[in-house]
């Protein structure tokens, strides 16, 4: 017979206890608010919890801190004895010439001349800000060190600030992911990012936000950044976002000479960044009910060659019925300062035919050429569909001479149309916009004076019905958002304009409201308005209703 005796012990590791004390009740009690670890599983952890106990009374300004003594009390108790000394309050950081100094703005220092002070519990995370900040401006891999440590009273101390560092990073790659083919002109002229250039974490993170000023792209996330013993490489997370838009809009109002119900409308084409170059392609037409005709075509080319300088061109013909026709042709070279300022400078000329049968005095045959000169200012807000620009300014002025046979005229002319949006709360706005232009010469011709009125204009009149040779527009719109993809809103619009030809100086005013609806199609405008003049008194006969659409593809 064999008997098999199998015996288990379950052996349980021993639970050590620990008990700190210092050299006086009041210093006993400092130890405990710490609230330290009093049991574990063996004697090195215990040990290592002393240690640590240590390192955060020395942080405090116990910098006198020693442990005396670990003795066994019986089988599961230790007591570790440590002396504290007398507690430093403050440390007197001394820095060499070549410290940047403007970092100490970032944390609450007292800053003399060649040192700065702060308490001994700030310390730590006053370093760890300085060394962040150096890191970003270049730095990654620095490190600050305190050296030759002194006491220079009971409650100060002095130390030598040392920046343990490696040679500073420059960028030598820059990968845009996620939209392989954004334009690298952008990168380098919008963006302002360059290899070669000191790596500065802060700066690049600016600079990549820029990318929410552009329409064509936006930002996936925040850059990253690979090191490697000889490199440095920035990643920047793009994504291509749709752009091109295609406006048009249907109007119709009473023909005040025949009472009846006329139509107007338009088509508006935007075509953006299709070649992945960042240019821009605008096809506009409009009839509309008193028989004039617009066609535009323009184009811009910014950032030729990866340079800030770019290039607009375009050409506009505009009809009156069978009374004239206006060509006009425009270059101009642009200069891009930053993502919201540009400058540029051109030439501009203007032919215009009289298509009656005899030249007047008032309707003739000319051709002008102006030297054109124009700054542009926008700051966009594409986070709000519906309303994505916040701040636009452009100004362009030109100088040059109109010809015709009755001989040579100097002529000046200056346009502005600027508008801005007032975001009171997350709902409620204010829209306002200022349009205007002048012409100045010793005398006029019917067929070379603005045309305004409309929509786009001043609301309530007909299309382009308003002849003027000096002229201005107000515009106001109080705005509330019922919804992300819903508003309403008022139409408050005021003009004054003059016209030498006919003697004629009068104010305008409109009166109206309208909605706008964010559709799976785009935004749909509707708006209702009635125009008056400082002489006729308002008629509902008068109002106009338009509606627009603008889908983005």
């Amino acid at each position: 017979m064999i008997i098999v005796v199998i015996i288990t012990n379950h052996l349980h590791a021993q639970i050590v206890t620990l008990k700190l004390v210092a050299e006086s009740e009041i210093k006993t009690a400092i130890i405990d608010s710490l609230g330290y670890e009093n049991k574990f599983d063996n004697y090195k952890n215990l040990e290592s919890e002393v240690i640590n106990i240590k390192k955060r009374l020395t942080k405090q300004g116990y910098i006198d801190t020693v442990i005396e003594s670990i003795t066994k009390q019986n089988d599961t108790l230790f007591k570790a004895e440590l002396f504290l000394g007398d507690k430093i309050n403050s440390i007197r950081v001394y820095y060499k010439s070549d410290f940047n100094v403007e970092l100490l703005s970032l944390t609450n220092t007292k800053k003399e001349n060649d040192y700065f002070e702060l308490n001994i519990d700030e310390l730590e995370t006053v370093l760890k800000t300085l060394n962040s900040k150096i890191a970003e401006q270049g730095d990654p891999f620095s490190t600050l060190q305190l050296i030759n440590i002194k006491k220079l009273n009971p409650n100060l101390i002095a130390a030598d600030l040392k920046i343990v560092t490696n040679q500073k990073r420059r960028i030598d790659k820059i990968i845009v992911k996620g939209y392989e083919k954004f334009p690298k002109s952008y990168v380098k002229r919008f963006l302002k990012l360059r290899t070669g250039k000191s790596f500065n974490l802060n700066s690049i993170k600016e600079k990549v936000e820029l990318l929410e000023n552009l329409r064509f792209a936006s930002k996936i996330k925040d850059p990253e950044v690979l090191f490697t013993p000889d490199s440095t490489t920035l990643y920047i997370y793009v994504e291509k976002t749709r752009t091109n838009n295609f406006d048009g809009f249907l109007g119709f109002g009473t023909n005040e000479s025949t009472n009846k119900i006329e139509f107007d409308g338009y088509l508006d084409l935007r075509l953006t960044n299709n070649l992945n170059y960042g240019e821009t392609l605008k096809l506009f037409y409009k009839s509309d009910e008193i028989d004039q005709q617009t066609f535009r075509v323009d184009a811009d080319l910014p950032y030729l060659f990866g340079s800030p300088v770019g290039l607009q061109f375009g050409l506009n013909i505009f009809r009156k019925d069978s009374t004239f026709q206006n060509v006009t042709q425009h270059v101009k070279v642009n200069y891009q300062i930053n993502a919201k300022h540009k400058i540029g400078a051109g030439i501009s000329t203007i032919t215009s035919t009289n298509l009656l049968e005899n030249n007047t005095t008032i309707l003739n045959d000319y051709s002008s050429n102006y030297y054109t000169l124009s700054y542009n200012f926008t700051n966009p807000q594409y986070y709000d569909r519906l309303f994505p620009i916040n701040f636009w300014f452009d100004l362009s002025t030109g100088f040059g001479d109109r010809t015709n046979d009755l001989g040579k005229q100097n002529q000046s002319v200056f346009n502005v149309d600027t508008y801005k949006i007032f975001n009171l709360n997350e709902r409620n706005s204010v829209f306002t916009r200022l349009n205007g232009a002048a012409l100045f010469s010793d005398d006029y011709l019917d067929n070379e004076l603005f045309r305004f009125g409309g929509i786009n204009s001043i609301r309530g009149f007909e299309e382009n019905s308003i002849v003027a040779d000096i002229y201005g527009v107000i515009n106001t719109e109080y705005r509330y958002k019922l919804s992300n993809g819903i508003y309403v809103h008022s139409v408050l619009d005021a003009a004054y304009f003059e016209n030498q030809l006919t003697d004629t100086k009068s104010k305008l005013f409109g009166f109206g409201f309208g909605f706008g609806l964010l559709t799976n199609a785009g935004l749909f405008k509707l708006n209702y308005s009635s125009g008056k003049t400082e002489n006729r008194q308002f008629k509902l006969s008068d109002s106009k209703v338009h509606i627009s659409l603008t889908a983005t593809f």
